[in-house]
């Protein structure tokens, strides 16, 4: 597999609506795209999603480094080895998970038009489909009624509400949510790391009656033991999502017993390959996974999306990190109808210059 030409480009996004989570407000996101083209014509693609605060990345960093060190490497390697070729780049880029995604994208696009195969069944071909949350972030009460409204007539029916400033108001939220659409939806909350082990009891015992289905990372992500303490005390099953970042990881958290569930976001890990490392140690262990994702092109999360596809123990799916983005250049690569999400047909990621 010959390589004519490799690139890369940055593209800056705004938000169509900013959001709020509990350490920050988003307003905007870079992604660096990529695009390999082999001497027979084939173009193939993937997409970074660098976040300082996730994944210790700066836009300007990913950038860089594969302009100096990717870019010389692929041109020496054959791209349908990608484990080779993910080794060799996380050797030498360490600490750089959504750049290594990036490249990880690209080989398994390019490795799926080789096939002439869709990217889902080549990986495994469990489903053809997948549901997912739509995240409404920190809002007054009224304000998220306002945006639950929407999002349930657009046909979504898993929403996902963010917390972590004030428990009370989480409540209360909650609890309005609830009686406004009564058992028409499914519930998560997403505390970003906002709660106290008090705090948290607290949150699940007082929306008991709401039928949260997942609290997402309640606690600090490098304070384990705690996420352990919360999950021992509450009947919600606890997701560990922003302190899983490795195959040691999901190992530690698997072994303490300190989640019951797991967030696998592809520019957290590294990727498809590693992706299905964590899940494969997760399914050992007895816990469900959830694909997830940063705000990030719909060319990530097409590949996140087929990933899911693939796998049975992936049970949930929370992509909607594209749905608000102005400008992105490859929301040709989804398909979305009532909550759920399709992947386009035919090989590859779906993504058309």
């Amino acid at each position: 597999m010959k390589i004519r030409s490799i690139e890369c480009w940055e593209v800056k996004m705004p938000l169509k609506e900013p959001y709020t989570i509990a350490y920050e407000t988003i307003h905007e996101t870079v992604n660096i795209f990529m695009c390999i083209t082999t001497e027979s014509g084939i173009r193939a693609y993937g997409c970074a999603a660098p976040d300082l605060e996730v994944t210790g990345e700066t836009p300007e960093g990913v950038v860089k480094a594969f302009n100096e060190i990717v870019e010389p490497l692929l041109h020496g390697q054959s791209l349908l080895r990608i484990a080779l070729v993910v080794e060799l780049i996380k050797k030498q880029c360490p600490g750089s998970p959504s750049l290594l995604a990036m490249v990880d994208m690209a080989l398994y696009d390019l490795l799926s038009k080789t096939a002439k195969l869709p990217l889902s069944l080549l990986l495994g071909g469990y489903r053809h489909s997948m549901p997912t949350s739509i995240t409404i972030g920190i809002l007054p009460v009224r304000e998220t009624i306002e945006r639950a409204t929407d999002f349930i007539k657009q046909g979504f029916f898993i929403l996902k509400i963010k917390g972590g400033h004030s428990v009370e108001m989480d409540i209360e939220r909650i609890r309005a949510i609830r009686q406004k659409f009564g058992d028409s939806i499914q519930l998560r909350f997403d505390a970003n790391q906002g709660y106290s082990l008090e705090q948290a009891v607290r949150f699940v015992k007082e929306t008991r009656d709401c039928r949260i289905e997942i609290l997402e990372q309640p606690g600090p992500k490098d304070e384990w033991e705690l996420m352990g303490h919360i999950s021992q005390q509450v009947h919600v099953p606890v997701m560990a999502d922003e302190g899983l970042t490795s195959l040691v990881d999901v190992h530690r958290i698997a072994k303490n017993d300190w989640a019951d569930m797991v967030n696998i976001k592809l520019m957290k890990v590294g990727g498809i390959h590693q992706a299905m490392h964590i899940n494969s140690v997760a399914k050992a262990a007895g816990m469900e996974a959830m694909v997830g994702c940063m705000d990030e092109s719909a060319l990530g999360i097409a590949a996140g999306l087929h990933f899911a596809l693939s796998r049975p123990n992936v049970e949930y799916a929370d992509l909607d990190g594209h749905l608000d983005l102005i400008g992105d250049p490859a929301n040709c690569c989804i398909l979305l109808k009532d909550g759920v999400l399709y992947p386009k047909s035919g090989p590859g990621l779906g993504f058309i210059e």
